[in-house]
């Protein structure tokens, strides 16, 4: 690397580019060859910008969101009084919501509020303390680089006949500051590429979790002034019969903001029709899943055929029916991993009355990209789920005749995709296709293809996967592998949800498990597979 080598392409425009730009030099520093040499690594390490951000400011804000968790806690304390006393079975809101249910879904969003604070507390103090540690490691870095500049001196010249006929003794003083230099420069640029490394880390996990409360303010995501405040938390606050309850919420971020949308978009008529839909609903499931399919972009009529079909069903068989992705409150304890294969020992699988949403059935076709669109789409799409699981009638529970429904809904995928032939497998541009094809109109959002094959591409879109998944959008991704022989294995998985610094991860085989940050940048993706595919190389991203 050289002088001419000066922010190639953009390098170091990104906290990825500036973290490979410094770990390249950790490894070439130690290795100069000559005093020019070192003098041009030690100003390519100095064009790296040091870590920016006011901790103060950090701390503040930090302070401003702790100091909220107590009048959260409060407000908590408050209504759950209220609901110790007692209610009479009256009706709120404009869609028919019990009061005592109104009340007891306050007190979990005040809880939720409570936590959103804390945890956005504790994410901004966190950055606060990286970046004071980074400042510091890249000024110490920076330090040693001017005193390796110092002990080196200028450069030599072309024309410098000292240089050109030395002396002994002059070959051993040059000799000893170029060691010299190399000593301090090497030390100079770790400090440096570990500020680097902690700066980037910390952002993007201060990104994450902010992110992640951020769509956790549920009620807040529904700006429509055609349902009363107690309808909205009611319908932020419905989740589904099995499950953990946060991980199994019926509408997602995006599904709340779009569907308030089009409460708003709706004719005079058609609100009335869906407000007497609403208020006939038998359960908050029921009025969940009707506001559901309004967000994937069904209009009224559809969506009164559709409650049609569920109207008086009880939240297990909904659930059943219309959620494909069910979450165990215990599915993110670490088991450990196969001594065979690699993969995760806790999964969950994911089944309608016993038969997985599996590709081909079985988890043995080749239709992997099809196969995790068509559970992509149904996660996001209640009135196709229940086509596929419930039949004409809606009213099926019939393991046999959904895995054949299933299996033609993948074909049907796949060859819309360009798939191969005997139902093996899609290159990315018919991925990318289908995609934008049959999940984009239910998400609002197209998607759009990135290709991530080395880590630091990995870790550079993390964020962005992080908040279209905390927004309920499934981001399709794909994993590659190969063996001594060149042999290569690829399949296609999709991330369904996040928490912490943890990924749920679908895998078409029909089952649901979690991956760390780490293992989908590193080569891990293993866990949720088996051992012939390690790598992540194509995201498949939604574009707001």
């Amino acid at each position: 690397m050289g002088i001419l080598d000066l922010n190639p392409f953009g390098a170091l425009d990104t906290p990825a580019g500036r973290r490979s730009w410094l770990a390249d030099l950790c490894t070439s520093i130690p290795k100069a060859g000559s005093k020019n040499d070192l003098l041009d690594q030690i100003d390519s390490a100095l064009l790296v910008s040091a870590p920016v951000g006011d901790t103060a400011t950090l701390e503040s804000l930090g302070k401003r969101y702790r100091d909220q968790v107590d009048k959260a806690g409060d407000l908590h304390d408050r209504v759950n009084k209220v609901a110790r006393k007692g209610l009479p079975e009256v009706w709120v809101g404009e869609t028919s919501v019990r009061a005592s249910d109104g009340v007891a879904a306050a007190a979990r969003a005040a809880t939720r509020m409570s936590d959103a604070f804390q945890g956005g507390a504790k994410a901004l103090h966190a950055l606060a303390d990286a970046l004071g540690t980074a400042k510091k490691q890249d000024t110490d870095g920076r330090a040693k680089m001017q005193q390796a500049k110092q002990r080196l001196g200028p450069r030599d010249g072309f024309f410098d006949i000292g240089s050109l006929i030395p002396t002994d003794q002059e070959k051993a003083e040059r000799k000893a500051a170029l060691t010299a230099g190399r000593a301090l420069a090497a030390d100079g640029v770790d400090l440096m590429h570990k500020a680097a490394v902690t700066a980037d880390d910390a952002v993007r996990a201060a990104a994450r979790d902010l992110n992640k409360w951020a769509a956790e303010a549920r009620t807040g995501k529904m700006h429509t002034g055609r349902l009363s405040a107690v309808d909205r938390m009611m319908l932020a606050d419905t989740s589904g019969k099995a499950g953990a309850a946060d991980y199994n919420e019926i509408l997602t971020a995006s599904d709340l903001e779009r569907s308030g949308r089009a409460m708003d978009q709706l004719s005079a008529g058609d609100r009335a029709r869906m407000d007497r839909l609403l208020a006939g609903a038998k359960t908050p499931q029921e009025k969940a899943y009707l506001m559901k399919s309004l967000a994937a972009g069904h209009g009224v009529k559809d969506i009164e055929a559709f409650d049609g079909k569920i109207h008086g069903k009880d939240a297990a068989w909904l659930q059943r029916h219309l959620s494909p992705i069910v979450t165990r409150g215990d599915s993110l304890e670490d088991m450990g991993t196969d001594p065979g294969n690699g993969a995760n020992v806790n999964t969950d699988l994911q089944s309608f009355d016993g038969q997985k949403w599996a590709q081909g059935g079985d988890g043995q076709e080749g239709t992997c990209v099809a196969s995790t669109t068509v559970t992509a789409r149904a996660m996001v799409d209640p009135v196709y789920a229940l086509q596929l699981t419930g039949g004409p009638s809606g009213q099926e529970d019939d393991p046999t005749a959904f895995r054949r429904r299933l299996i033609a809904e993948q074909h049907r995928m796949h060859v819309e995709g360009h798939g191969g032939a005997d139902w093996d497998g899609m290159d990315l541009k018919g991925q990318s296709e289908i995609s934008n094809k049959e999940i984009s109109p239910e998400t609002g959002s197209s998607y759009q293809l990135h290709e991530v094959r080395d880590a630091d591409s990995r870790r550079g879109i993390l964020p962005d996967i992080e908040k279209a998944v905390a927004d309920g959008k499934p981001v399709p991704f794909d994993a590659e592998g190969y063996e001594a022989d060149g042999t290569r294995h690829g399949h296609s998985m999709m991330i369904v949800g996040q928490e912490g610094d943890k990924l749920e991860i679908y895998n078409p085989w029909g089952k649901t498990t979690w991956v760390s940050e780490d293992d989908f940048v590193n080569g891990g993706m293993a866990k949720a597979s088996d051992s012939r595919l390690p790598n992540a190389y194509a995201v498949h991203l939604p574009q707001n």
